[in-house]
C-alpha cells in the first residue's frame, strides 16, 4: 500500500469512526433522555447536539469517504493528501464545535469546521476530476 493510500484509508476510517461513535452516543442519550424519535425543543440538551452532530457527519462524511478512497488509488500530488487530512479535521473541528457551543449562536470551531470541510471538499472533487484524461 502506497503512502497516499495509507492516508487516505487513515482518513476514511477516522470519518467512520466519528459517524458510528457518533451514532452510538445519540443512541445513548435518547435512552438517558427519554426522547425516542424526533428531538426536543431545547437546543441546549445533549441529544439535540448529538443528533445534528451525527447527521451533518452522515451528510458530508460519505462523499469525503468516496473522494478520499478513489484518489488514493491515484497518484495525487502532496497537496491531495494534505486536503484529505485537513478535510478530516474539520470534520472534528466542526463536531466540537457542534457539541460545546450552543446551537442557535455563532461559535468559531463550528464556523471553521464547516469551512475546512468546504473548501477541502470542493478541493478533492477538483482533484478527482482533474484525473480524467
Amino acid at each position: 500500500m502506497t503512502s497516499n493510500m495509507a492516508t487516505a484509508v487513515i482518513c476514511i476510517g477516522l470519518l467512520g469512526l466519528l459517524l458510528f461513535v457518533l451514532g452510538f452516543a445519540v443512541s445513548l442519550a435518547r435512552a438517558n433522555s427519554r426522547v425516542l424519535i424526533g428531538s426536543s425543543d431545547d437546543p441546549a440538551l445533549l441529544v439535540n447536539k448529538l443528533i445534528r452532530a451525527h447527521g451533518n457527519t452522515a451528510e458530508y462524511a460519505p462523499m469525503l469517504a468516496i473522494l478520499m478512497l478513489y484518489l488514493g488509488t491515484t497518484t495525487p500530488p502532496l497537496w491531495v493528501v494534505w486536503t484529505m487530512i485537513v478535510a478530516t479535521a474539520s470534520r472534528y473541528v466542526l463536531v466540537a464545535g457542534l457539541l460545546t457551543g450552543a446551537m442557535d449562536k455563532a461559535n468559531p470551531l463550528r464556523f471553521l469546521g464547516a469551512l475546512g470541510t468546504y473548501i477541502a471538499g470542493a478541493a478533492l472533487a477538483i482533484a478527482a476530476l482533474l484525473t480524467v484524461p
